[in-house]
């Protein structure tokens, strides 16, 4: 077990380092958060056009588990970034 001994700070000294470290870790955590883009779902038709593809083709390999379809609200939904990685994946083999 790791001990911490602080002997020659005062109180406000103490404080203030407290408050400086909380400080910076919540700016930090702020801007991971802010960074993240929100994900972009799609319809299977908006999959299907963009792929220009029909909509047996994309049931067929989402069956396969060439793509990753989510279920949302009875819907069907894809998720862009993901859609767009397996068509880069699709076009190197």
């Amino acid at each position: 077990m790791n001990t911490i001994q602080i002997t020659e700070l005062t109180t406000n000294e103490l404080k203030s380092l407290l408050k400086e470290s909380v400080k910076q870790e919540f700016n930090q955590l702020k801007e991971e958060i802010l960074c993240k883009t929100p994900t972009q779902y799609l319809t299977r038709k908006q999959v299907a056009k963009m792929l220009d593809i029909n909509l047996t083709t994309l049931n067929n390999w989402t069956n396969r588990g060439v793509l990753t379809s989510y279920g949302i609200q009875g819907r069907v939904y894809y998720k862009r970034d993901e859609v767009e990685r397996a068509f880069i994946e699709l076009k190197q083999k």
